[in-house]
């Protein structure tokens, strides 16, 4: 296994295509190169001991994401019968360690968590979490999340993803996200979900109107994709939501630390925050059943499109 920051990491290469991860470190997805630019963000000096908290490449939110409340404490979850447990802001499998197989033609790897006694305190059910990586050609990446419900109850889930695409920060202003049509929704101040609001096609990066919001996929939409248009990288990136075989996407949340951060998150979830209480993209799989998700991530230059047109 190749070294990286010190850490044994994989690598997948296809044509000047790199994608870095670390199955033993909740199967992130640390960076993604192409030709040599950064596509995904990775900072040059990580606290491999506090990975939670670095900002950087792909953390796995499941089994459920963002925070959660009972009677106003935050990270505490209650289920149909009553029972209170705790639950960490985006879930624990970005905490645990998954087991990994390389695909045989080495353009993808497949990594997998499973319930343990661990797993069990927090959310006792029986669950195999898989997340599989895979470069279609040098600018595609194909990312699939699969739930399967190994135990005898149904499972709830609402998992997601948490890209950080790298973005200078002084080129917030003239980068436009193109969006299909949403409702736009956001956290109150006690962490309740606001009424949605209509939504717009397009937005500027440092429009704060679009700071931690979650913008709601609309049903029967035009299946339009998500676009980053990036012209000072000379970068378009583009995320199909729509894919054959996978269940839909419930949301897409836009985020960013800070004014000086020089990356930006656009992060496909499948349900939102504190959904086991509110219901909103709240799934469940059947014992014996699994599911889906599955979603590409296109890059382009700007300059190559234009001249195609």
């Amino acid at each position: 296994m190749p070294e990286f920051q010190q850490q044994q990491i994989i690598e997948i290469i296809e044509g000047g295509s790199r994608l870095r991860l670390a199955p033993q470190c909740g199967g992130r997805l640390l960076s993604w190169d192409i030709d040599g630019e950064s596509v995904i963000h990775w900072p040059e000096k990580a606290d491999w001991s506090r990975l939670g908290g670095v900002r950087g490449g792909n953390p796995l939110l499941f089994p459920f994401l963002g925070r959660h409340r009972v009677d106003g404490e935050i990270g505490r979850w209650r289920d149909a019968q009553g029972v209170v447990r705790d639950v960490p802001m985006h879930g624990f499998a970005r905490d645990l360690p998954f087991a990994a197989q390389i695909e045989p033609q080495g353009q993808g790897v497949r990594m997998t968590l499973q319930d343990s006694d661990a797993t069990r305190a927090g959310y006792p059910f029986g669950f195999r979490f898989e997340a599989a990586y895979r470069l279609i050609d040098a600018h595609t990446l194909e990312v699939e999340l699969v739930v399967a419900n190994t135990g005898d109850s149904p499972l709830p889930h609402y998992a997601g993803h948490h890209f950080y695409f790298t973005l200078p920060h002084a080129q917030r202003g003239a980068t436009t996200l193109e969006l299909p049509p949403t409702l736009r929704r956001h956290h109150q101040a006690d962490g309740a979900i606001a009424p949605a609001v209509p939504g717009q096609p397009t937005y500027k990066l440092d429009d704060p109107v679009i700071h931690d919001r979650m913008h709601c996929l609309q049903e029967g939409s035009p299946a339009r994709p998500v676009r980053l248009l990036m012209p000072g990288l000379d970068r378009s990136i583009e995320i199909e939501l729509r894919r054959p075989g996978s269940v839909p996407w419930y949301c897409v949340t836009t985020w960013t630390e800070t004014p000086e951060s020089d990356f930006y998150c656009v992060e496909p979830w499948l349900g939102m925050p504190d959904a086991i209480h509110n219901g909103l993209g709240l799934r469940w799989v059947q014992p014996g059943q699994a599911e889906t998700a599955v979603l590409r991530i296109k890059v382009d230059s700007l300059k190559a499109r234009a001249a195609e047109k």
